[in-house]
Order: structure tokens, then sequence, then C-alpha cells
């Protein structure tokens, strides 16, 4: 499972080119697309499509919103397209794949682009970035990006513990989490930065995903993301605008662990994604049919002590990332911590995350009709 996911961004678009390459004969029209960014006109976002004569259903999966999580995003993708496109009709069946929609966050291995826009905050609809969304976050700013180089890493985590117990016990875990996790329009250094304009990356993937309904009567949709959840269990996790309720969704695809993007279940995000993509679709495209989702591989895990570690692991990283450490230790514990937190290394995980991706795409891609019996 390990030779799934690549060391390198390189490594992984020159592999998604060669693959694609190799399986557009299937396809009576099939084309791949290079959109460098302007910060590095080295990275780029790769756009493919394989269109059949007469297209019934598009299938799109798109990784690496997150930068850092495209690396598990580009396994996942090399898994469908090894397992799952010799299964789709090609006389019927299209594909949309697109890699590395924050190259250079993946190259750099950070969530957020070369702007500090984390991009799954910056598909708002109405392109309004109100400085004054989610007021939660506006009284943690303090603790969430202290704006000083980190000098004393074991000081640090004993005082950052300290103070988020103490805003635990005042405001309770759930609001903590969803005031630091939805996003914010106001702080450009801070973490969970929406933006305050439309990037580029965005900008596109919203072309694209108008193609995408226009061009076909059905789409089914997968954006691959790590981080939440359980650490050896996949979630799904649906847009607020996805009417159909989990406890369905999961007798029709097989799959145990389907949750919505509420507070209740998960946490609720603005300028998400696949959120974006329904409301186009109510909005200009009613008459066509869309499921989108996203494939949730959760990474140190779901109790308290993990969530406290997860968010300290994202503080630490963009603090460094804006401040510095003038302790190469320091620098090097706190990317270790990081990159475990959204590409674990183990094993283990890597193979539980590659066998929940596979039933996840199978028991939805069988619910639409769209495989074949394998040989």
């Amino acid at each position: 499972m390990q030779n799934h996911f690549p060391s390198t961004y390189e490594e992984s678009r020159e592999r998604f080119r060669r693959e694609f390459e190799a399986l557009r004969g299937r396809w009576q029209d099939s084309s791949i697309s290079a959109h460098p960014i302007s910060a590095d006109p080295s990275l780029s976002i790769e756009v493919a499509w394989a269109r059949p004569a007469e297209m019934d259903t598009l299938v799109m999966v798109s990784t690496g919103v997150h930068g850092i999580e495209g690396y598990a995003g580009s396994a996942m993708l090399k898994l469908f397209m090894d397992e799952f496109t010799p299964r789709l009709d090609p006389a019927h069946t299209g594909l949309l794949l697109v890699h590395a929609v924050n190259p250079w966050g993946m190259k750099h291995r950070r969530r957020y682009n070369e702007n500090n826009v984390d991009l799954n905050r910056n598909f708002l609809w109405d392109q309004h970035f109100d400085p004054q969304a989610n007021p939660d976050y506006e009284p943690l700013n303090s603790l969430l990006n202290p704006a000083r180089p980190i000098t004393n890493l074991p000081l640090s985590d004993a005082a950052f513990a300290a103070r988020l117990v103490t805003r635990i016990a005042g405001v309770g875990i759930a609001r903590l989490r969803n005031g630091t996790l939805s996003g914010q329009y106001r702080h450009p250094t801070g973490i969970q930065f929406g933006g305050q304009h439309t990037q580029d990356s965005t900008r596109l993937l919203r072309d694209v995903m108008q193609q995408a309904l226009e061009s076909c009567p059905r789409v089914v949709h997968f954006d691959m993301h790590t981080g939440y959840g359980p650490r050896y269990q996949m979630s799904f996790v649906n847009a607020l605008r996805e009417k159909t309720p989990g406890a369905e969704l999961r007798k029709r695809f097989n799959y145990p662990l389907i949750l919505a993007a509420s507070p209740g279940e998960f946490y609720t995000t603005t300028g998400d994604i696949t959120e974006y993509f329904y409301q186009l679709h109510e909005a200009d495209y009613p008459q066509k049919q869309l499921f989108s989702t996203c494939f949730e591989f959760g990474t140190f895990g779901e109790s308290l002590p993990n969530q406290i570690r997860s968010m300290r692991a994202t503080i630490l990283e963009n603090r460094l990332h804006q401040h510095g450490t003038p302790s190469p230790q320091i620098r090097q514990a706190v990317r270790r911590e990081y990159e475990e937190l959204f590409l674990p290394t183990e094993e283990r995980w890597r193979s539980k995350a590659m066998q929940d991706c596979r039933q996840g795409l199978g028991g939805v891609l069988a619910y639409y009709g769209l495989l074949s019996s394998q040989d």
C-alpha cells in the first residue's frame, strides 16, 4: 500500500499524468490540461476529462484542496484509476479528475495555499468575505495565533494546554471546535483563514464544476481529505444541502459512517467546496442530479486529548510558518507532528484508509449502477 502514497508533489503529478494517459484510449474523447499557479509556474493543477459519446453520468474526483492532504488524495486517486475505471462503461460514463487543487500547499506540505488561504473556506457562493463571520473565532485569536517565534516547545505546549482547558471549561468543546474550524475572514496570518477574495484555484474549480453540470445529467463527486474523525474509519461528510439523511445513505451505499457537516455530527464550515457545488446545482441546474461528498480520513482520532493534540499541531505549524523558530530541533518536531496530522506514516493507517476508500467508492458507484462485474 505504501507505493500508492507519493513522496513528493512532483512524483504525484507525474504519476497522475502517466496513468491518465494509459487509460485515455478507453474513452472516445479525453484530454488533460495543466493550470500553473501565478506564485510558482512550476506548480500546476491538473484537470483530466474523459468523455463518452453519450454521457449519462460523470464521476468526478478532486484532491489536494488542502495541499498536504493531497498525498493521501493521490493514493486514493490511483486506487480509483487502477481498480474502478476498468469497471466503468466508457460509452456512457465520463471522468473528471483533478489533481492538486492547491499545488503550492502540497509541494510545501501545508494545508493552506501560497496566500495562507484555506481553500475549503474560500468557495463562498455570494463571494462576500465577511470579516465579522464566525464571531466565536475572535475571542480565541490570541490563543490560536500567537504573534511570536517558537522558542521553547515544551513550555509552549504546557501553556497552550492550560489556556485551552480554561477555554473549554468556559465555552465547551463543541463551540470551541466550531469557532476554531469553521473559517474566518479577518486575520490573514491566522489559522483557517478563508481569504478576502476568491483565489485563482477556487475560480478554476468553480468553472470546472459548472462545466461538469452543463455536460451531463448526473454528476457524482468525491473530494478527498484527511485529518478529522476516527483514526481507522473514513467518514463520508456531506454538505448540509444534501437532502437524503445519513441513515438512508448508509443503507444505499453499504457504508457505516456517513455524516452531515453540522455541529451535531461533524462541524460546519463556510466556503466549503461540496456546499458550493450544491448551491450551483440548485441555482442553475436543478433539473440535473448531483451527489457530492467529502471522504474524510481521520488521523489522530476523536477523543478530547486527540482533539487538543490536533489543535496544538495546527497552531504551532502556522506559528512556525508565520514567525519561525531559532531552533532546528523545534522546527523538525513541529513539522513532524503536523505531517502526522494529515499524512500518517503508519502502514496500518494507510492500508485501512485505502480499504475504506475502496468500500466507499464501490458502494456509491454500485448504487448508481455504474460498475460492471469484476473479472
